[in-house]
């Protein structure tokens, strides 16, 4: 290896998982429940001014697993609250933790979601103007979110009147849970999120896997170009929904592997802002 390649590659070096320890955000501006449960809640974090604000909810990712809760994507957050948009930052029980899993982690990201209207009752929030924001797992649930308008009386999941969103910034999704399940991506983690496989409850991930729901919500999909792991289940989704007429776009991150896209301080922040501004105007 030559001394230049060397250096190239010292100086790109992807991000993994322990470099999110880093990510360190002040204390939220509110932590309100939206039900019973240690992990029913969210942080509220508002931009300076005096409002009302647009909205993200944001959604963090970690394999829809118990260990990995929401203080990684506090700064992500906080950088949205700098362009003007407020971030209700949900929490919700995952694989692992009780009552996490199928039912209870949709049921809670939904519930989270529609809390907004009670949470805006006492804060300057913009209902016109919500999109949801998420990360990995987190990104299939975001898409799930505008997706679950789609569901009908007799799916699982259903409900009449859930929260409008203007759009989606799904960043590295992960929307095609049968494909998850098949390529053991997260090891057994789909097996546990869904309670069991494809075969057993089709059902269940007809009603919560975009690639099946395809959401017809305006979306920005963002794919690291260097991320092997993740990358090929986000493009299955955006062929599936582009072939179903959804209204898609798609920003291939090229200095960007998994993480880089919800660290404020890399070069890939700047694409995720200008997408978020757009999305909430």
């Amino acid at each position: 290896m030559t001394p230049f390649l060397s250096l190239l590659l010292a100086l790109f070096q992807l991000m993994t998982s322990s470099d999110l320890d880093h990510l360190v955000a002040p204390p939220p501006e509110a932590r309100i429940s939206y039900g019973d449960h240690a992990l029913q809640f969210g942080e509220l974090r508002l931009p300076e001014g005096p409002g009302p604000h647009p909205v993200a909810i944001v959604i963090h990712g970690g394999c829809w697993l118990g260990e990995f809760d929401l203080t990684h994507i506090g700064t992500l957050a906080e950088a949205l609250n700098e362009e003007g948009i407020a971030a209700w930052v949900i929490e919700y029980r995952r694989v692992g933790n009780p009552g996490g899993g199928w039912p209870g982690t949709f049921e809670d990201v939904a519930r989270g979601a529609d809390h907004l209207r009670k949470v805006a009752e006492e804060y300057p929030l913009d209902l016109d103007r919500v999109i949801a924001v998420g990360h990995s797992a987190g990104g299939h649930l975001a898409l799930w979110l505008a997706a679950r308008r789609r569901l009908s009386k007799d799916q699982p999941l259903y409900q009449s009147d859930p929260i409008t969103l203007r759009g989606v910034l799904a960043l590295a999704p992960a929307p095609d849970l049968a494909f998850l399940h098949q390529e053991q991506v997260c090891g057994h983690v789909i097996n546990g999120l869904m309670g069991g496989s494809p075969k057993t409850f089709p059902e269940r991930y007809a009603a919560a896997s975009p690639v099946e729901l395809v959401p017809m919500t305006p979306q920005l999909v963002v794919i690291g170009q260097h991320d092997s792991h993740w990358a090929p289940v986000g493009r299955r989704y955006i062929k599936a929904a582009k072939s179903q007429g959804a209204d898609i776009k798609v920003i291939e991150a090229p200095e960007s592997g998994h993480f880089e896209m919800i660290d404020p301080s890399t070069s890939t922040w700047p694409l995720i802002r200008n997408a978020a501004a757009a999305l909430v105007k």
